[in-house]
């Protein structure tokens, strides 16, 4: 191949390293995730309604990186599993709030060997996941280092 195209080579590109490593994770945690009837995508969810109880839509589309129309169904699906609530803003109709129901609560219980689960597979050790970590949200916020909490509800 022509040198002008080595920027074309599969093996040059960051992209599809993060790409495959995410999906062999995620489909890490199908498995452990089945157990307990969610999705991965379900699970995020979750994990922030277990730190913070009630959130506005808008929160949860900024702290999970997704976008409204793919949040919308996610919260429908968890909302017929019992796990959330989700009403209209007292104070402005147009935003939602997706309170965290007690079902859901005790869903918790349930998850908490999820991540221990995972940490087992010794991918990496741990200064490499710490450092992997940061890298991964300095790319997710435009070159910004940040160690903030992603769900941050100040922003």
């Amino acid at each position: 191949m022509e040198e002008k195209f080595d920027a074309l080579l599969l093996k040059n590109q960051l992209c599809f390293p993060i790409y495959a490593a995410a999906n062999k994770v995620i489909r890490r945690y199908q498995p452990l995730l089945k157990e307990l009837d969610l999705t991965y995508t379900q699970y995020i969810v979750m994990m922030v309604m277990w730190e913070k109880k009630q959130v506005n839509e808008k929160v949860l589309v900024d702290c999970l990186y997704l976008q409204a129309n793919t949040l919308a169904p996610l919260l429908k699906k968890l909302q017929q599993k019992g796990y959330v609530e989700i009403a209209k803003d007292e104070k402005d109709k147009r935003n939602l709030v997706i309170k965290l129901t007690q079902k859901g609560s005790d869903l918790k219980e349930k998850a908490v060997d999820v991540p221990k689960t995972l940490a087992q597979e010794n991918w990496l050790t741990l200064d490499e996941a710490i450092m992997f970590r940061k890298i991964l949200y300095k790319i997710l916020n435009d070159g910004k280092e940040t160690e903030s909490d992603c769900c941050n509800l100040t922003k």
